[in-house]
């Protein structure tokens, strides 16, 4: 799924989706990450994964709560109240929180999605109790006041103002999720609809508050220099003396089939590059066709991974037409997703030899299929991109609790590289031709706006 994350800091929106749990794993018949993993008394997961190579360690916890939890009306509330869980508590007042975090030479942020809001710490290991003692006590005792909200309403705003209103490629994909999805919350941008933002009140952001945030609603992944054995005394000590809490009832968001293409079109002064795409609904790993999943990431990178994909040597390479051009895929979501084409064209270009070109390609994959050596290279590219992660103290903590939020378990996690091993060629095939006959496509188009048009 293509995740609009926001945090705290604007580094976050590129963290979360760079660490999709697809490009996290390792060579076939390798463990990935070798979790550790248990369950307090309360419903709370803990996954620990010992990295002694620094005396670091990463401290996350994951809410199974996003923006498509929201009540109608009330866009914006999940990603508000990210803001505000760093105001403080009464034993950790007025932004102490990260106060405290920085005086101990730590690192914190948080992000939110459609599916989730997540917070982490990352200090030295013999600071990890210090970020147990922080991050439980506000799980359950945050304290709002109505200035805090409006000072933080009018940052998230401002966040807005930046971000979208002030990018044409932002607000062109804001609109193209709400073609894409008809029912799906999906069709509601993270951080909020303007009117709603300033509609939302300290009851919506309370009733959000205690609706999900509760330990039988939340993951706590510990990556670095420490045993599950050091963890779980102090795991048992801060998160599990807080009792589980009835959650909201979850509603069991289902798509309808679309039926009919859709264009979006945006043309705007600010536009300097042109730019097309195109969005085909599709399965991911837990939602609809998911037989397919696997497949459709072999086939992604296939067409769009890097300069040697198809479709990059065919529009760049080979016809010149195109500046840039690919293919995304991404199943890690709690709800339905897409597979997508993108493609701008060289400066002074036009966008519809780009269009036709790329027509062309699915329709000559849809036909022909793809090949042996194409379906074996993108396996070995795919497990070999995180080979590294293993190492790293983020990319565990991000991948495990990523895919763990959303549903998976720790055992699909660490199965990813067989099964994208055992991915043969007619799978592939199947999975295109599943997906990309599929004619209820959202097409958007990106332009300069021409002098006097008014846009």
């Amino acid at each position: 799924m293509t995740l609009l994350s926001l945090g705290r800091r604007p580094a976050v929106a590129a963290l979360v989706v760079l660490m999709s749990t697809a490009r996290l794993a390792a060579p076939a018949g390798a463990a990935v990450f070798n979790p550790d993993s248990f369950t307090l008394d309360n419903g709370m997961q803990v996954v620990v994964v010992s990295n002694h190579r620094a005396p670091v360690v990463t401290h996350m916890v994951w809410y199974r709560a996003g923006a498509m939890d929201e009540p109608p009306g009330r866009t914006g509330a999940a990603h508000l109240l990210e803001h505000l869980m760093f105001k403080g508590t009464e034993a950790f007042p007025d932004g102490a929180f990260s106060q405290i975090v920085a005086r101990n030479g730590g690192r914190e942020n948080a992000f939110t999605s459609q599916d989730f809001t997540g917070y982490f710490q990352s200090v030295a290991a013999d600071r990890l109790e210090l970020m147990m003692e922080l991050e439980s006590d506000r799980m359950t005792n945050l304290i709002l006041s109505q200035d805090d909200i409006d000072t933080e309403r009018q940052v998230v705003l401002e966040e807005r103002r930046s971000r979208i209103e002030n990018d044409p490629g932002s607000r062109l994909g804001e609109q193209a999720n709400a073609a894409m999805y008809m029912n799906h919350p999906y069709r509601n941008p993270v951080i909020g609809w303007e009117h709603e933002i300033r509609a939302l009140t300290r009851d919506d952001l309370m009733e959000f508050y205690r609706d999900w945030y509760a330990p039988n609603n939340a993951i706590l992944v510990v990556v670095g220099d420490v045993t599950v054995d050091q963890v779980r005394p102090l795991a048992e000590k801060y998160y599990g003396r807080i009792p589980p809490r009835q959650l909201a009832p979850r509603v069991d968001w289902r798509e309808p089939p679309a039926k009919a293409a859709q264009l979006v079109t945006l043309a705007d002064p600010q536009v300097r590059q042109p730019s097309w795409s195109r969005r085909y609904h599709a399965p991911g790993y837990i939602y609809g066709a998911t037989e397919h999943a696997y497949a459709l990431e072999v086939l992604a990178d296939i067409l769009g991974g890097g300069t040697t994909s198809r479709i990059y040597r065919s529009l760049v390479v080979e016809q010149k037409i195109a500046a840039g051009a690919g293919a995304w895929y991404s199943p890690s979501s709690r709800g339905p997703t897409s597979f997508g084409f993108y493609g701008s064209p060289l400066p002074g270009g036009d966008l519809a030899p780009i269009e036709a070109a790329m027509e062309a390609e699915i329709e000559k994959l849809l036909r022909d299929g793809v090949t042996e050596d194409e379906v074996a290279r993108a396996k070995a590219r795919l497990q070999a991109e995180a080979i590294y992660a293993r190492d790293s103290l983020r990319a565990p903590a991000h991948s495990l609790g990523g895919g763990l939020v959303v549903g998976m378990t720790v055992e699909n996690i660490e199965a990813w590289p067989e099964r994208i091993g055992a991915v043969t060629v007619a799978a592939v095939n199947a999975a295109a031709r599943a997906v990309l006959r599929n004619e209820a496509t959202v097409t958007t188009v990106l332009v300069p706006a021409k002098a006097g048009d008014g846009s």
